[in-house]
Parts: structure tokens; sequence; C-alpha cells
């Protein structure tokens, strides 16, 4: 049996394709479907069977689209309410796909229909086997328990802590773990780490759901940890569950300047994807500012109001393909347009705009005139409980847009934990007409100072 893993950064999220050197399984596949085609080519196998563990709420699914491509059956617990044919499976039930021999074991927790798939190789005795854990068992702790019903919140961490238990006194120590969740998803609670690989013995070693003997406390834990989430995701299940295609990759349409002052002005969302330093230097007045990068997609889809045009702005057409590549992963399927070059060929320079940067030592020097000018603190609610500037207004960023009339009135500077968030936070404050200050420094260097406590 051999495993590769597709890796998703920007969504934390890992799909695996799983073949004995003919056949495949493909476990939880993203929706740019070009990465396990590429896979399977480079290994020289046919994708034989295509396996949901759940149905994501942090992504669109590209399961639905590969099994129709490849006419492989697709596995989906048979309690999910889907639009589509399926091979409907349940726990216990076992699947061949080659010399491999696929269980599937009900996990609640994370969803309600939760299956983790345990394969093993007939054609190989002696080897471990592997197991597909999805948003259930994670390197170091357990997936969320608030997606489906925050009512249902305590119940289904009790599920989740059952099910961590149920895979790791049910398999050996040998055994591979391979979850979907947990490398920077928000789909991961707990401690949960970034590590490359696992065992069951090292996570009967090291997990919080497996170290914990006392399921009460556990739950009380859990949910007490559990941090807000993308609004995004309300979207998601409903799409998988209506079968989603695939994605489309082709270049979006080009957009000239006077398409982007139009769009500009007729509140269009358009986005630099330039790093947030350089926003601050020069921009088209009306734009916003998010980094292409890691976190690009998940705070698009977290802030922009559902439905909403989007056209991006970059400096190549590869960066424009990259963040539109990241956006159908979460059901933005297409960009209203790009417009790529120098800002210059943009925009006249009547359109440009700018707002400085600062750090917090720049904030603890301010003079007598900037130390009337207010403190914006836009991380979450969780962090801020922790500790904070003490006169700062604190607005996370996630509500910036909809609480713009009851911010302090003034020149604003504008912080969060590392600056990400607050280079957005800015972009958007800028687009509202507010004058700003970029706070683009960590916020342990304002713990420091003697600035904040926490």
């Amino acid at each position: 049996m051999h495993v590769d893993v597709i890796a998703t950064g920007s969504l934390g999220d890992r799909s695996h394709v799983i073949h004995d050197g003919e056949v495949a399984l493909v476990v939880d596949p993203q929706r740019d479907l070009d990465r396990v085609e590429a896979v399977a080519s480079r290994e020289g196998v046919r994708v034989a069977a295509v396996a949901e563990t759940h149905i994501h709420n942090d992504y669109v699914t590209g399961g639905h689209a590969l099994a129709a491509a490849t006419r492989a059956p697709y596995l989906v617990h048979a309690a999910d309410p889907v639009a589509f044919d399926r091979r409907a499976v349940v726990d216990g039930e076992e699947i061949r796909v080659g010399t491999l021999r696929v269980r599937a074991v009900a996990t609640p927790g994370h969803t309600v229909t939760h299956l983790a798939y345990v394969v093993d190789d007939t054609a190989v005795p002696g080897e471990p086997p592997a197991v597909f854990t999805g948003g259930s068992l994670l390197f170091g702790s357990v997936g969320r328990t608030d997606l489906v019903d925050p009512a249902r919140t305590a119940d289904m961490t009790r599920d989740q802590y059952r099910s961590a238990h149920r895979l790791a006194d049910s398999l050996p120590d040998e055994a591979h773990v391979y979850p979907t969740h947990g490398f920077g998803s928000f789909c991961s609670s707990g401690s949960a780490t970034g590590a490359a690989a696992s065992t069951i013995g090292t996570e009967r070693a090291t997990n919080d759901a497996l170290l914990a003997v006392d399921e009460d406390r556990f739950v009380a834990g859990l949910t007490a940890h559990l941090t807000a989430y993308p609004r995004y995701y309300a979207h998601m299940a409903p799409r998988n569950l209506a079968g989603p295609d695939a994605a489309d990759l082709s270049p979006a349409a080009a957009v000239d300047r006077d398409g982007l002052r139009k769009r500009i002005a007729d509140g269009e969302w358009v986005v630099d994807l330039r790093e947030r330093t350089a926003f601050a230097a020069r921009h088209l007045g009306g734009t916003i500012g998010i980094p292409l990068g890691r976190q690009f997609s998940t705070y698009l889809g977290w802030l922009i109001p559902w439905g909403t045009p989007v056209t991006l702005v970059g400096e190549t057409a590869d960066d424009v393909a990259v963040a539109q590549r990241q956006l159908a992963r979460i059901g933005i399927d297409r960009p209203a347009g790009a417009a790529v070059g120098p800002l210059a060929d943009l925009g006249p320079s009547g359109d440009l705009r700018r707002y400085p940067t600062a750090t917090f030592a720049d904030l603890a020097a301010r003079s007598a005139v900037e130390a009337d000018e207010p403190v914006l603190d836009v991380r979450r609610d969780d962090e801020r409980a922790r500790g904070g500037i003490a006169a700062a207004h604190h607005a996370p960023l996630q509500d910036l847009a909809a609480g713009l009339d009851g911010l302090p009135a003034g020149r604003l500077w504008v912080h969060c934990a590392s600056g990400f968030r607050a280079g957005i936070a800015a972009s958007l404050l800028d687009r509202a007409g507010r004058d700003v200050v970029l706070v683009d420094d960590d916020y342990a260097r304002a713990v420091e100072l003697g600035l904040a406590r926490g």
C-alpha cells in the first residue's frame, strides 16, 4: 500500500491517494482535480473509488466530480441526504479496491455521520493498516464539534471523544494516521499540530482526547476554547450535498482601467493581492488589500458578502491564477474579472491612495497629538480576552464592516497579532473613507513595551 498526500496549505487540509500499484482510492479530494490526476498519472494507477469522510464545512469537495470523471463508486455515508447517486456506506462495511480492503468506521463528533476509513493491503499481510480520519482524530487533537449545530456542541463533543477512543482502542500502535484537517484549518480544535506523519501509538501518547481520562473534563475544556470560524462555512455543506462540479480554472476576463473604476464605484469587491505594506504605500482607492498567501481565501470568504462579484488585481497572471484556484475551493467559482500589471498602468495617479505603517514602538512613542488618536484591536474575542491594550477599541476583523458606524472618531491605529488581519482591516477602513495607520508588528512586542498585557 502506498499513500500520496496532497496538501492544501491555504485551507489547512490534506487529501489522500492510496493505491496498490494498479488502482487507487482517493479520500476527501479537493475541487481542483488536476492535482489528483497528476498523482495518478505519476504513479501509473487508475482511480477505482472515491471516499468522503464527511460532508465538509470548509471547502467544496471534488469527490462528486472525480467519481463522475473516473466512473468510480463514490463512498458517502448512507444517512447523508445527498442529491446524487453514491455508494452508500455504513459503519463496519468493507469495500475492496484492488488488493486494498477498506473498512468504514462510524466516528461521529465533527459531523453526525462522520466516517473514518481503515485500509490494509491484503497482498501484504504483515503491513500495518492506515486509518484516514477526516475531522475526527487529528494530529494532537480532534476536529471541532460546533459546526453542525451550536446547540448540540456538548453532545457532539462527547461523540468526538468516544470516536477518538474507538479508533485508538481498535487499532495497533503501528497503524498510520492520516487526517484531513488539523494543519491550520479552522475545522481543528485544541492543540492540533502540523506534523508530517503520525501513528496510533504516537496519538495515544500525545493526543488531547486520548490523554483525557475524564470525558466531562474533556468536553468542558474543548468547548471552552472553540473560537470563531469563517462565515463562508455556512455555504459549504449545502453545496456538497448537491454534488458540485469540478473547478473551472480557465483565466478570468481581463478588466481595463475604466472597468476597474466602474466596479469600484458600483461597490463590488476589487481585491489587491499584493503584500500589505506594498498596498499601504500605494493602491487604487476603493480596493481591498488581502495578500495572496496561505490565508487569502479563508479571509476573503469570511469577510465578503456572499455572492458579491470579485475582481482580482495582481502583479502577474500567475498570482491571479493562484488566487482563483484558492477561491474555487471555497465555492467562489469564477472571478468577475482580473487586472494584471503595475498600479500605474491600472489607474491614473489621481485614483491612487496610501496610508502610513507603524510599529508598536511607534505607537508607544506617539506625540501628544497622536496620543488622542484611538487604537483599534481587530483580533478575535478569545485573543482579546487574554489581554490587550487597555484603551483600545475592540472590533474583530470579521465584524468590522458591519460595525463601522460604531467606531470612534479620528485617525485609527489598527493592530492585530501579527499585522496580517490589521492590514486587511486598514484597507477596509480606507475604502470606507477613514484615516488609518497600519500597525504592522507582532503583538508580543506591545507586551514587551508595556503597552499591553497578556
